[in-house]
């Protein structure tokens, strides 16, 4: 384990979810020991979202992150929301992959919601945190401990209502979030990989004891019951203010001032760039001033 992490100085603030309110998330009260409250730093309408969890190895292989960003990204596009939990590998490819396309992300930390771990994702977790959704049970504050990350995979495989395996040794986390996901009567699958490599030993282990295999982002989409997400298109080289706009919007719909806030863009700017998209044709506007990629 990692030295103590610190509480990051990007993020300031956060909001409590606590177990009978109207915001705490349904789905976690499906656990036989739900937490409390939650600690949450960003947008907590992402809740509301269909969500996968995407898991698996912090020892990934160069297979294991295409793979996790194919996944990832035909989620993201579909409005799926990825769901993980910041570690090393291929939670940390899956959430940066949803942020990259515009997608939502939901981390689930083992710390306290301000403390990032493992500390050289403090910048990711502030990207989650500014566009996304950071999660935690533990106050704000606590470093790691015996047991927080088993005790959080718990977390992982309520929110979602399908698990995803990518990559997975014998020992590995992700099964643990597995195990979790199956106690929940929730869908596992995963990602089959060689079978003389350490880090897909434990996704093979799955497939063979019954869990859906993964060949591609179609079979993922299709036990959410989805069409296969738009093909991916070539953009254009964007300006500065316009890459940050195309990167904060999704396939649905999204405010202008949400827009705004996810950019920290001042809305002059912001409302610029959302023209200068629109011109090039790659966003649309409805009537009520939100906008969506095309």
């Amino acid at each position: 384990m990692q030295g103590p992490p610190q509480a990051t100085s990007e993020v300031v603030g956060h909001e409590i979810l606590r177990r009978g309110e109207e915001r705490f998330p349904a789905a976690l009260n499906d656990l036989s020991t739900p937490p409390h409250q939650l600690f949450a730093l960003g947008d907590i309408s992402l809740l509301a979202k269909p969500a996968v969890a995407i898991v698996g190895t912090r020892d990934s292989t160069h297979y294991g992150e295409r793979t996790c960003r194919n996944l990832a990204r035909d989620l993201a596009r579909a409005g799926v929301c990825v769901v993980s939990g910041m570690a090393r590998g291929i939670d940390g490819t899956a959430h940066r992959t949803a942020l990259e396309f515009g997608g939502a992300t939901v981390a689930v930390l083992g710390t306290g919601v301000d403390v990032p771990y493992p500390a050289g994702h403090r910048r990711l977790h502030s990207e989650i945190a500014a566009r996304g959704l950071v999660l935690s049970e533990n106050p704000p504050g606590q470093t790691a401990q015996r047991g927080s990350f088993p005790k959080r995979n718990r977390l992982i495989a309520a929110l979602a209502s399908i698990t995803v395996v990518v990559e997975a040794g014998h020992k590995s986390g992700a099964l643990n979030t597995a195990t979790h996901a199956l106690d929940l009567g929730r869908v596992v699958a995963a990602v089959p990989g060689q079978i003389d490599s350490d880090q897909s030993a434990g996704a093979n282990q799955l497939i063979r004891d019954g869990a859906v295999v993964i060949t591609s982002s179609a079979d993922l989409l299709a036990l959410l019951g989805l069409a296969e997400a738009p093909p991916e298109r070539t953009l254009p080289t964007l300006p500065e203010n316009e890459q940050r706009v195309w990167q904060a919007i999704g396939f649905n719909f999204t405010d202008s001032d949400a827009i705004g806030l996810k950019t920290g863009l001042a809305a002059p700017e912001c409302l610029a760039a959302i023209t200068s998209l629109e011109l090039m044709g790659i966003v649309e506007c409805s009537l009520a001033g939100e906008v969506r990629r095309r």
